[in-house]
């Protein structure tokens, strides 16, 4: 992780604004017009494309090549003589190694230290206007800012359509991918999209509404069994949906349906040019719902009906709540096509089972071969030679599909770095002495997988090993609650930390993620941390979520374990409140380091978890490693009792 001289860039952008005078930054994407906020001759500069998507294709990646920092998450806010880069506990120590000295760090999340909206408001002096393009904005943030302006000195948000930071970009800005989508056979979707589509329209029934807009790239791929590679590591593609009571529309760049794609679309749907949404959208609210009633109203017969509102996202842009009238036509919820997704159907689970066993034969064979280069063989490897070398063997791996994100392979104080990624040429030497955090995962076309495992192939220190163990202890904690319908991820975050606050430890990053299948590895709308969003929305049965609570010293070591889990219903001796009973089902299959497990600190019960938890990784995957003894000898003494 180099640090990124960002002088000249913001030379130029900050010569472009006082050019323009403007108080405003916006830019274009995909021929829509995608928000850069300004506030008092300052511009924002978020992360997010306009659907939100927590990673998105290079050439959205504006922030990143205006400041320099390239962790997913993060916002930067620039005015004429200031900048300042904003960001989570995940991404404090990467970004203070890539920002430069134009940049200020606000460490969201640490007392005293002020969000990016607080700090944008902080540089406004008097009443001037602030602009965004809404397309990049949530029309929740963009309320939350108009009062914020209006607070300071009576500062207004408008919507503004300019570009400066493409400009400052050039011709080096990346193209617009163009890839293909492909359709998803039932056979690993479970459910087709008629009967997806079906259910949604009873959901609008239930809400009398008109219809939904989707701007979620992954509900969208997900509502209609399709999948593409617009975005590295996500199976997904540019796109919006509008699904009415009797007509369902799919926005995407036709020239990247193939054959297949188109048949499985049929003429149920309509396919519609991607950059036609907007425009059609102002259509909608520009139709009155409901016509036929209203007219036998006037003739006196019955009293009007009243015009129902179309739903949207509460992650939908801005853009599209004002093309559709504004809050006065506009139902914000929470997407239901996302609830439903994130409720996997028995052919997704059981997809999730088989994928996880084969990514974990291969992450095991890849632990295996990896220490007999380090330890026997004397081998010179670097982190990038690592991460190719277990994607090569994942790949071989029955319905692989490719990676769900960039695998941190980390070795030593690397390892601390959160969401390190090393690069060709740009990266350590495996160092058999120290830890290695090995954090990876695939996209199969039955399931994806993210599993971490910290390792070490020499002796570690006792903190490492005390470390390690109170993270287990964590992982194993979870993995074992037991907790009644309506619980969310936010009440059940303490069970995994507990270990460590004992001992005064912590980390900066939420313990579990929702995963699709064959979908983002990053999956709303649950989640299991501290953080509000996590209060949100309760756990439930079909639901699919990562368990991965770590410790981190900067400049020393990191320690982090990851399974994946289902959330499933079980049986108990009472059932208070009449209520059914939630537990969970691992599914990850990989072996825990022997080398950094302190036996002593585990309890009897802890350790029969252990013992039972690796006879049932070999059982699972020895019949990968017929011939391989090389393999099977790793993990017959890795899986051998406590």
């Amino acid at each position: 992780m180099e640090t990124v001289n960002t002088t000249e860039r913001l030379k130029q952008l900050r010569q472009l604004m006082k050019k323009h005078n403007v108080d405003v930054y916006s830019i274009h994407y995909h021929s829509l017009s995608v928000s850069l906020l300004s506030l008092t001759r300052s511009l924002v500069v978020p992360s997010e494309d306009s659907h939100q998507s927590e990673y998105i294709a290079a050439c959205d990646a504006r922030r990143e090549f205006i400041c320099g920092f390239s962790g997913s998450a993060g916002t930067a806010v620039i005015t004429l003589e200031k900048a300042a880069l904003a960001t989570d506990g995940r991404y404090f120590n990467q970004a203070s190694k890539q920002l430069d000295n134009n940049w200020q760090l606000l460490k969201q999340g640490l007392e005293d230290v002020p969000t990016w909206q607080d700090w944008a408001v902080e540089q406004a002096e008097g009443s001037r206007t602030a602009g965004v393009d809404p397309t990049v904005i949530t029309a929740s943030d963009a309320r939350k800012l108009v009062e914020k302006l209006r607070k300071k000195g009576g500062s207004t948000l408008e919507a503004v359509k300019t570009n400066l930071v493409d400009l400052v970009w050039g011709d080096k800005r990346p193209p617009t991918p163009r890839e293909s989508v492909k359709a998803l056979s039932i056979d690993f979707a479970g459910k087709s999209s008629g009967e997806k589509i079906e259910n949604l329209r009873k959901e609008l029934a239930k809400k009398k509404s008109a219809g939904l807009i989707i701007s979620m790239l992954d509900e969208v791929a997900w509502l209609y069994n399709l999948r593409g590679n617009d975005i590295p590591f996500n199976p997904v593609f540019f796109s919006y949906a509008i699904v009415t009571p009797t007509k369902a529309s799919l926005y995407v760049d036709e020239s990247k349906l193939d054959e297949q794609a188109r048949q499985h679309l049929g003429p149920s749907i309509e396919i519609r040019p991607y950059d036609d949404i907007l425009g059609d959208v102002m259509s909608l609210s520009q139709a009155p719902e409901a016509v036929g009633d209203n007219q036998t109203a006037k003739q006196g017969h019955t009293p009007p009906t009243p015009q129902r509102k179309y739903m949207i996202s509460t992650k939908a842009s801005w853009a599209l709540s004002l093309e559709l009238g504004g809050e006065e036509k506009v139902d914000e919820v929470r997407s239901p096509v996302g609830d439903k997704k994130a409720v996997k159907n028995e052919t997704e689970l059981e997809g999730m089972r088989a994928c996880h066993v084969r990514d974990g034969a291969a992450l095991t064979e890849y632990f295996a071969w990896l220490e007999e280069e380090l330890v026997e063989k004397g081998s010179t490897l670097d982190e990038v030679q690592g991460a190719d070398k277990l994607e090569q063997i994942r790949s071989q791996k029955q319905h692989f599909a490719g990676l769900s994100f960039d695998a941190i392979s980390s070795t030593g104080p690397n390892a601390a770095v959160i969401h390190y990624k090393p690069e060709p040429g740009n990266c350590s030497i495996i160092d058999p002495k120290a830890v290695y955090l090995c954090d990876s995962g695939a996209q199969y076309f039955d399931g994806t997988t993210d599993t971490t495992r910290t390792l070490h192939f020499g002796t570690p220190t006792d903190m490492e090993r005390k470390a390690y163990t109170l993270v287990l202890k964590g992982v194993i904690s979870l993995d074992q609650a037991v907790f009644p319908k309506d619980t969310t991820g936010f009440a059940i975050d303490v069970l995994a930390r507990q270990h460590l606050w004992a001992e005064g430890l912590d980390y900066r990053h939420g313990t579990g993620h929702g995963v699709g299948s064959y979908l983002n590895v990053h999956e709303g709308p649950i989640g299991i941390s501290a953080r509000v969003q996590s209060s949100e929305v309760p756990l439930a049965a079909g639901n699919v979520i990562s368990d991965e609570p770590g410790y981190y010293e900067d400049g020393n070591f990191g320690i982090r374990i990851e399974n994946i889990f289902m959330v499933k219903e079980v049986k108990t001796t009472h059932r208070f409140g009449n209520k059914p009973y939630f537990g969970f089902e691992h599914v990850t299959m990989v072996p825990y380091c022997r080398k950094l497990i302190d036996v002593g600190l585990l309890t009897e019960k802890e350790r029969s978890w252990v013992d039972e938890y690796h006879k049932e990784i070999l059982e699972k995957t020895k019949e990968f490693f017929e011939g391989d003894k090389r393999t099977m000898k790793w993990l017959e003494r890795e899986t051998a009792p406590l």
